[in-house]
């Protein structure tokens, strides 16, 4: 007899549909798993064993085989174990077949606990999209499934308990929909930031518009502070961006299981030590990198230069796309990558180039060649080039209470709101993402404003790219103007934030 259940798997951060296909026949007892499983789906042989003894049914003596269909792709994880047990034991006649709209995900101990698995949302969403109407998956993973929505989710907290529900002897009880509640921990705020208004006018477009920002400023100014305070001014997350980013933190095994879904925008900050591989995502397992979970957030790279030249390249492709393209040779990989991207570095290697002290200790060309690192496509693509001075003593000491954060995002949520109409029926959700025919659509200029940028762009050597941001960062800073039309000194603020001299100390 072959009893077949259903189940999903992952490629990449969405799931498909396997159909686990489970033979008892005669001859010399085995368990033999095939359709390309690895070396964890080859090991779930001892799990369900185990598990089938500890929960008191009888493992059928005979030869067992299990084809995890379809069989031209490889399986990976533990997820299979608990749609194998089901199969095996309805084949031996120890449970009844499941019903065909019922699907099973899970990994097994050998006690018969049922443990948590990864990326178990987008394997929901795909089973919502597969005709399936009742989900069985980890109880730790109950929560997560829910928010899929159109499935009826089971949370199993071992194999007796499922047992006794397939037999109608005790139910379980449906997981109910979660819910995010409201977030008791507080974001950084921007008054804790002394002095820098001019930074923190930067960071205000950069949050209205999703345009990139670059700090450049001594040890000490406040580069690593204000850019933490960045999520604080930020743009909620939408319900699509929700399910997708916290997809992709399942997918990584980065998702909370008391908070599945995202409420705040990601903020990630990986260390100078990072490889290319670890940034664009890749690796053995093919699993998301920092720039996809930072997708509908933030990247923070501090000591921009400390980073290998490699690991910045990778950045490149993502940043004009909104994707990464992994290849490897276990399969090629596309997944978002559509992120703010803010960077930090000192002026120097020392660190006090400028500095009013007058304490650095580098020649001109030792500047020059720590510079260099960051190569020219990539500071192109960069949209705000901002000097962070350092803090003076009387900025420190006064007793004026600097602006909120939760001022500064009432501008730029309104200015969201702006291009949320001017978008609307598109993909695009801020100026940051318009196509070079937006650009040409939205951004149109006044003749004063034509000289200025012409003049502008002969002058610092601008890059058609450049143009295009310069006009892009005007149309922001327009919109928290509550301007229809981009005036000569919004573009005049604009052609300042390209200004790559600060890069020479």
């Amino acid at each position: 007899m072959v009893v077949s259940v259903r189940s999903l798997g992952l490629n990449g951060i969405s799931g498909y549909e396997v159909g686990a296909e489970c033979f008892l026949s005669g001859g010399l007892p085995a368990f033999d798993v095939v359709g390309l499983p690895d070396a964890a789906v080859r090991e779930a042989r001892e799990r369900v064993r185990a598990a089938v003894k500890n929960c008191g049914a009888k493992f059928p003596v005979s030869r067992i085989t299990v084809n995890l269909a379809p069989a031209d792709r490889k399986k990976a994880g533990t997820l299979y174990d608990l749609p194998i047990f089901v199969g095996l034991l309805s084949a031996a006649g120890e449970l009844p077949p499941p019903q065909p709209d019922a699907a099973f995900i899970g990994e097994l101990s050998l006690t018969g606990a049922v443990r948590g698995v990864r990326g178990v949302l987008p394997m929901a969403m795909k089973a919502r999209e597969s005709g399936i109407r009742q989900l069985f998956v980890p109880a730790e993973n109950a929560a997560e499934a829910t928010l899929a929505g159109g499935l009826t989710v089971y949370g199993v907290p071992d194999v007796k308990s499922l047992a006794a529900h397939l037999r109608g002897q005790v139910p379980l009880s449906p997981a109910p929909v979660w819910e995010p509640e409201e977030e008791e921990t507080a974001l950084p705020d921007l008054r804790d930031v002394m002095g820098q208004e001019n930074v923190k006018r930067a960071l205000e477009i950069a949050a209205a518009g999703g345009h990139n920002l670059l700090m450049i400023g001594s040890p000490g100014a406040g580069k690593s502070m204000l850019a933490k305070r960045l999520p604080s001014i930020l743009p909620g997350l939408s319900r699509a961006e929700a399910l997708e980013s916290s997809g992709i933190w399942s997918v990584a095994g980065a998702a909370d299981p008391l908070r599945p879904l995202l409420v705040r925008r990601p903020f990630r900050s990986p260390h100078h030590t990072t490889s290319a591989a670890a940034l664009a995502g890749g690796g053995p397992a093919m699993r998301p990198g920092e720039i996809s979970l930072a997708h509908n957030g933030v990247l923070f790279l501090d000591e921009l230069p400390e980073f290998r030249r490699d690991v910045l390249e990778a950045l490149r492709q993502p940043l004009e796309d909104g994707e990464v393209t992994v290849a490897r040779a276990g399969g090629t990989l596309r997944l978002p990558a559509r992120f703010q991207l803010v960077c930090a570095m000192n002026p120097c290697r020392c660190g006090w180039r400028g500095h009013p002290d007058r304490r650095c200790a580098c020649s001109d060309r030792e500047v020059a060649k720590y510079v260099e690192k960051i190569s020219g496509p990539l500071l192109d693509r960069i949209d705000l080039h901002v000097s962070v001075p350092s803090v003076e003593y009387e900025a420190m000491r006064r007793r004026q209470t600097p602006e909120s954060s939760a001022a500064v995002k009432a501008r730029a949520d309104a200015a969201r709101a702006i291009q949320s109409r001017r978008f609307a029926g598109t993909d695009i959700t801020c100026n940051a993402q318009m196509p070079p025919a937006m650009v040409g659509e939205f951004c149109g200029l006044d003749t004063a404003g034509e000289r200025l940028l012409k003049a502008a762009f002969d002058r610092m050597g601008l890059t058609a790219r450049s143009h295009d941001r310069v006009l892009r960062v005007a149309r922001t800073i327009a919109d928290l103007e509550e301007e229809e039309n981009i005036q000569a000194p919004h573009l005049a603020e604009a052609i300042q934030y390209r200004n790559t001299d600060i890069l020479k100390g």
